[in-house]
């Protein structure tokens, strides 16, 4: 549940307010009728292209994720980042799904660092930073960037559908995965707020 007290009297938070007002008034708050529950489900915003966007403001369990994901097709979550506690971005990463990495794996680590794929059944691989002869000519991007998140809300890294994080300004961050046989490497995907904004408004 939400703070009571930092609510508006719609029993909205002022930045799950003003994420709504971005959209046509057409857009907000939709109701669709579940027949197989009984239940009905209300969209913070459903698009004229059939997306529905869901603002979270507050921690979710993993039946609740797992509901409204199953409900909706095609679901995209905005989560109100600045929340996080011990939530920061780290580094600027190389094309995460350059070519010239296919032989490698990133590090779960604070470090950009790599290792090699043929590495990995050794009890301790060699890890390699970007000025290894190896990588030091792949260049850095300005859209994928490493972060560290110390108290992790971990349901969010279950999700099927698209999660968007709000730290405020400018920019959000689309929390994405590199599947890996070490273990999936999370990473973020910068995108310019009014460039997300506008691609579902006429």
């Amino acid at each position: 549940m939400e703070n009571t007290t930092s609510l508006n009297t719609f029993g909205e938070t002022p930045w799950h307010r003003d994420w709504k007002m971005a959209f046509p008034k057409n857009y907000r708050e939709i109701c669709f009728w579940d027949k197989l529950s009984g239940h009905q489900h209300r969209a913070d915003i459903h698009t004229p292209c059939g997306t529905t966007l869901e603002f979270q403001n507050s921690p979710i369990s993993l039946e609740e994720m797992e509901s409204r994901e199953a409900y909706y097709p095609k679901l995209i979550w905005i989560l109100n980042a600045k929340k996080f506690k011990g939530f920061r971005i780290l580094k600027h990463l190389p094309d995460i799904n350059s070519p010239r990495l296919l032989d490698y794996e990133f590090c779960q680590s604070d470090h950009l660092t790599m290792i090699r794929k043929k590495d990995l059944s050794q009890a301790i691989p060699k890890r390699l930073n970007f000025h290894h002869p190896e990588l030091r000519n792949i260049p850095l991007t300005t859209c994928y960037y490493s972060f560290c998140w110390k108290y992790p809300h971990r349901v969010w890294y279950r999700a099927n559908c698209p999660i968007i994080l709000d730290l405020g300004g400018h920019f959000l961050y689309q929390l994405k995965q590199r599947h890996q046989m070490s273990g999936n490497y999370a990473y973020l995907y910068l995108i310019p707020r009014k460039d997300f904004i506008n691609g579902f408004c006429p």
